[in-house]
């Protein structure tokens, strides 16, 4: 059984979507609005469900403030169609970006995937014998998913962190940023692969910070982007 974190304005809606994933044999925690569910959220749900458009904290701003203190895939749900609003959520730290309206069935198999997605990731980490590996000053704990360089650790969001395992655990080869997209958020997601130059960008800021002389991750002009230290 999985805990499945609800955070929507529309009673009707986030009623409907916990009877249904209740039914299914999941949890589900109900918060009507954007600060009951940055509280709710120290539940440590496995999956949280976000709607965009709420009064006095919108579901941007939610994610901004939870995608530093949870770890489980935040998927927005909203009726903002506009391509902004989509790579605005994925590049705050959103798994996932589903239009309404969206057929109840797709929905919970969107969940469901996400869910199978995360048991798969924790499966292969609880697997992986190494716990950190370095690449001259910088640290990568593949157990606690972490990142530090001289010894201090450094704010990487989910993704940013994602971006930088795939990319430091395949030392020189090339990634598109199709190919990272696709990686990292799954070939079903919804969203624009242009989010991976703001990840990358966010990325290089923060390890600049702690080491101005390294260049961790090369751009491959036309290409992509590769690991640029060896372990």
């Amino acid at each position: 059984m999985s805990r499945i974190l609800i955070i929507d304005d529309e009673r009707e809606l986030a009623q409907l979507l916990k009877d249904e994933l209740e039914a299914a044999g999941h949890e589900a925690l109900v918060a009507s609005d954007g600060a009951e569910g940055v509280l709710l959220a120290r539940k440590q749900p496995d999956l949280i469900l976000l709607d965009v458009m709420m009064p006095n904290m919108d579901g941007f701003e939610v994610c901004r403030r939870l995608r530093d203190e949870v770890r489980c895939p935040i998927m927005f749900l909203s009726a903002k169609q506009a391509e902004t609003d989509r790579i605005r959520g994925l590049t705050l730290g959103g798994d996932d970006y589903v239009v309404k309206p969206i057929g109840l069935r797709e929905l919970l198999a969107r969940i469901e995937a996400h869910l199978r997605r995360e048991r798969r990731n924790r499966d292969a980490r609880a697997d992986e014998t190494r716990s950190c590996v370095y690449f001259g000053a910088l640290a990568l704990d593949l157990k606690a998913r972490s990142v530090s360089v001289n010894g201090k650790p450094i704010a990487l969001t989910r993704r940013e962190y994602e971006i930088v395992e795939l990319l430091a655990m395949h030392g020189g080869q090339v990634f598109s940023r199709e190919q990272i997209y696709e990686k990292i958020w799954g070939i079903d997601a919804e969203g624009d692969s242009s989010t991976i130059v703001e990840h990358v960008k966010n990325i290089r800021a923060k390890l600049a910070a702690a080491d101005p002389s390294a260049e961790y991750i090369a751009t491959v002009w036309g290409i992509g982007y590769k690991w640029n230290k060896r372990p």
